[in-house]
């Protein structure tokens, strides 16, 4: 094995470590922290393939914006040191399942294809990107381009559901804090 093999495998491992942290750990706060490592072993994959641009675009939208975005959410909403409720088994299965089913899948991609790299240079600079970013036509990235903003701004309203306090949690502590108040001003009707 290279040296080359070995330090793709060890980038590798940390974004797959840190990915498993993020969606396992019941800490909203850490779970965030945890994305954040994920999407900067991202990016030390894209530098390791010396595509200095997509890396720095990665640092910047995401680790720069998303993550600190999420993170601000989260302290907004007062939801920082809690624990989330542990999921339910259906959840937990289903979520099994569909790690399972994305390993086969990728394992049936890979067997079929497999990872032949061509002879030619990865030669792609910074005008070839943008050209084909916007595009619109056979080889264009203009709709995925557009997709993906759509899917990071349910990937925001998510974040912010998640963090935010439930209502009925709120109209509970609301009702439980009346009570207390009553029972306190009755306790001091007695006394006087």
């Amino acid at each position: 094995m290279t040296a080359s093999q070995i330090i793709f495998y060890i980038i590798a491992g940390f974004i797959l470590g840190t990915a498993i942290l993020s969606v396992t750990t019941r800490k909203i706060f850490r779970s965030a922290i945890w994305l954040l490592f994920s999407l900067i072993g991202v990016a030390a994959l894209f530098f390791w393939m010396q595509v200095e641009f997509i890396a720095a675009v990665q640092i910047v939208v995401y680790v720069g914006g998303i993550v600190v975005l999420i993170i601000f959410s989260i302290f907004l909403t007062q939801q920082s040191g809690k624990e989330m409720p542990k999921a339910p088994i259906t959840r937990t299965v289903a979520s099994i399942l569909a790690v399972l089913f994305g390993f086969a899948l990728t394992y049936l991609l890979i067997y079929e294809y497999g990872f032949k790299a061509g002879d030619k240079p990865f030669g792609w600079s910074v005008h070839k990107i943008g050209s084909q970013m916007l595009e619109t036509g056979e080889h264009g990235f203009a709709l995925p381009f557009e997709v993906v903003s759509i899917l990071l701004l349910a990937a925001m309203v998510g974040c912010i559901v998640i963090a935010a306090p439930s209502r009925s949690r709120q109209v509970g502590t609301t009702h439980a804090q009346e009570s207390a108040d009553l029972e306190t001003l009755k306790e001091k009707k007695m006394v006087e």
